[in-house]
């Protein structure tokens, strides 16, 4: 049997990076291995989390060097997924770029919608919830995730802007908390989440799981109010909510933080962010009348750990991530309106001639999945427009909420559906500079082999039924002669070969290869 892979799975969170270190065995069973966690305080601000500071970036740069340092010394592949703090700023890249530099690790930026996908998916794995609709409630330092499913498929996911630290800058940055301040932060929640709430009550529930560090910090609080022994694991500990309600009820009389520090069970690191957190924690409580909450530590990092692990997976597999993101992506193309059967046909011949190079590009099934997936969405700038329609298919897919996607993988899809026709992509291009020098690889490589398909089907009726691949090597150069067969023997296809024949420069530019088209 092949050894399970080990996968470090970090969580760039607004308040704290954790890092989980686990296996999974044959049977989806996660084995975690080690836990890190590190304060840093990435984003810091009430509203609209625009800048990192430069400290903070420093100190988000120096945690993931010590975290790398334990991922390389257990032989783990890491994969780090960013939330609210870096989703909202502006000088993101600059963070980005350094992590890539200094340290060789690509940073992905997860929409709110992909964050409570991957939080629900790290959940129901920890937690015996079937056939139970559940509500996980996850209390970030910069959002709060709300996600409701069902034996594995989640049927609402919302990202709020309302968080720990976020309602802690906005409202009560000094320390001291009156009643006054109390209620109007409630009364802030309450209009936030308004719509949110009623959309959850509308839908319904069985269970309620809660997440993330203000709810364990209070869960810890209401075993050490009873004077029970705190466990070293909280997974599936039940808690009253009228246990909650009475701790927080004790805290909001504290007047500051000092106070609040003291109170048993506290984490002291978080004393300055709790009242917040926990007001938003009660609100919930009692507006979606919850009796009970069902407490998890797992969360984010073993989202990315499963994720991770469905992504590493022989691509042969119908897995689960693969079946959700091929309908995410065609829900998505109906909602614009996209001639499936022309998207259908790209797609075929883009894949045979991923195939047919592959000896050349050296990409992988990973990738020959994101071309897929451009194949159908290249056109879906139609519905915006017909002029510069490749340029509104890129702000179509990095702008929507693509369930099963990370923004970095919608990032790499848009783009090569950005340049399947038109210019080549340039340094210049502001988008395609940001990315890594391997990402710019991938983007010109499935752009050129996008760029031919969508040339041999140029008239979009289908004309050419298939298309035959030779290669052979002159002079240490590699020849693809591309034949195209016509589905109807007396169709002449000369505008198909016109079409792919001006669209062959930047496979062959990439490639350092000579293309024939006939």
């Amino acid at each position: 049997m092949e050894k399970a892979p080990k996968i470090a799975a970090i969580d760039l969170g607004t308040n704290s990076f954790h890092m989980a270190i686990a296996s999974i065995n044959s049977n989806g069973v996660i084995k975690i291995l080690s836990r890190e966690k590190e304060m840093v305080r990435l984003g810091s601000s009430g509203k609209d989390m625009k800048y990192l500071q430069e400290e903070a970036i420093d100190r988000g740069i120096e945690t993931l060097y010590r975290f790398s340092k334990i991922a390389e010394s257990e032989n783990a592949m890491i994969r780090a997924c960013a939330t609210s703090a870096l989703r909202e700023a502006i000088n993101r890249d600059a963070f980005i770029r350094r992590v890539r530099n200094d340290l060789d690790i690509n940073v992905e930026i997860i929409s709110g919608a992909e964050e409570g996908r991957l939080i629900y998916l790290g959940v129901i794995h920890a937690l015996p919830l079937n056939g139970k609709k559940t509500l996980v409630i996850d209390i970030g330092g910069g959002s709060t995730e709300t996600i409701i499913g069902l034996d594995g498929k989640t049927d609402y996911i919302h990202s709020e802007k309302i968080g720990a630290i976020r309602l802690t800058k906005l409202f009560c940055d000094s320390g001291i908390f009156t009643k006054e301040l109390i209620n109007e932060i409630k009364e802030y929640i309450r209009g936030e989440w308004a719509v949110v709430l009623d959309s959850i009550n509308s839908i319904g529930f069985d269970k309620v799981v809660g997440t993330s560090g203000t709810i364990l910090t209070l869960a810890n609080m209401v075993l050490a109010s009873k004077q029970q022994t705190i466990p070293e694991q909280l997974n599936g500990l039940r808690i009253e909510s009228n246990d909650i309600l009475n701790v927080i009820k004790n805290l909001i009389k504290k007047k500051n933080v000092r106070e609040i520090a003291r109170m048993p069970g506290t984490d002291p690191k978080r004393a300055d962010i709790l009242l917040a957190g926990s007001l938003i924690l009660e609100t919930a409580i009692k507006v979606l009348n919850i009796k009970e909450i069902l407490i998890s530590p797992y969360a984010l990092r073993e989202g990315i750990v499963y994720d991770t692990f469905e992504k590493i997976k022989v691509r042969s597999e119908k897995s689960y991530l693969i079946n959700l993101r091929l309908e995410t992506v065609k829900e998505l193309a109906r909602k614009y309106n996209i001639d499936l059967e022309h998207s259908r046909n790209i797609k075929n011949v883009a894949l045979k001639l991923f195939d047919t190079t592959q000896d050349i590009h050296k990409l992988q099934n990973y990738e020959r999945e994101l071309l897929e997936y451009s194949a159908y969405l290249h056109d879906v700038g139609y519905w915006i427009s017909h002029d510069q329609h490749h340029k509104n298919s890129y702000y179509i897919i990095t702008h929507s909420d693509l369930p099963g996607f990370t923004n970095d993988e919608a990032e790499i899809i848009g783009l090569v559906a950005r340049y399947h026709r038109k210019s080549h992509p340039k340094k210049k291009h502001q988008e395609f500079s940001l990315l890594s020098p391997d990402k710019q690889h991938i983007v010109k490589v499935l752009a050129g082999i996008l760029r031919i398909a969508e040339g041999i089907d140029r008239r979009q009726k289908g004309f050419v039924e298939d298309i035959i691949i030779q290669k052979e090597t002159v002079n240490e150069t590699n020849i693809f002669n591309i034949k195209q067969l016509p589905k109807n023997i007396n169709q002449s296809i000369d505008i198909e070969i016109w079409g792919a024949v001006r669209r062959k420069m930047l496979l062959e530019e990439t490639l350092n290869i000579k293309i024939n088209i006939f």
